[in-house]
């Protein structure tokens, strides 16, 4: 049995991992916790993660973090997925870096629930809604990841916008759930990736 703590920004981060990402490790024997960065999440930043990844790292056989590159604080306006990563990996003592699989999702988590729009109208039962998101996705090549315009135009404010009374936390997350990680991860490359790291912790 491996032990993996999973550090994440948000409570709709938290809430998505117990429920999907957790059961499903937990089949090829990896035992996770999900943990809200210092205790309440938000203000995602390499200050900020440094010493609770280094605590987790500490406590547990692997520690993997699962943080929005969007709203990631103080990064430059060159940084990419892999350079944030390898600046996480860094930010704790080197002894304890081969613990950590740093994972940011681009370019948030509510990218990840375009991942099928049909299933979100039928979640959401909002007419149009499905048509709404394909026009969105075109946008991006059809790739749920790079749903990433501007400030106003993320994933989440796209979402905000559009559907009545949305709430990310619970919405999102029945989105996530009712699309299941089979397709969640035929659409996202990256993360999928991230998931097929996780799977293979025990082998």
């Amino acid at each position: 049995m491996v032990r993996l703590a999973i550090s994440v920004e948000g409570q709709t981060e938290e809430r998505f991992v117990k429920i999907l990402i957790v059961p499903h490790l937990e089949r090829f024997g990896i035992y996770t916790e999900v943990r809200l960065l210092n205790g309440h999440g938000g203000d995602v930043s390499l200050s900020r993660i440094k010493i609770d990844l280094t605590i987790l790292a500490k406590s547990f056989d692997k520690v993997t973090t699962l943080y929005d590159f969007y709203g990631f604080k103080g990064k430059s306006k060159t940084e990419t997925k892999t350079s944030l990563e390898e600046k996480i990996r860094d930010c704790i003592p080197p002894a304890l870096q081969y613990k950590l699989i740093p994972y940011v999702q681009m370019y948030e988590f509510e990218g990840l629930l375009f991942s099928s729009p049909t299933i979100m109208e039928e979640v959401i039962q909002q007419k149009k809604l499905a048509s709404w998101a394909i026009s969105v996705l075109k946008k991006a090549n059809n790739n749920p990841e790079q749903i990433n315009d501007s400030p106003q135009t993320a994933p989440s404010k796209r979402l905000a916008g559009e559907i009545k009374n949305y709430t990310k936390t619970v919405n999102g997350v029945d989105i996530a759930r009712a699309t299941g990680l089979d397709i969640l991860r035929e659409k996202c490359v990256g993360f999928d990736t991230w998931l097929s790291t996780l799977e293979a912790l025990n082998k």
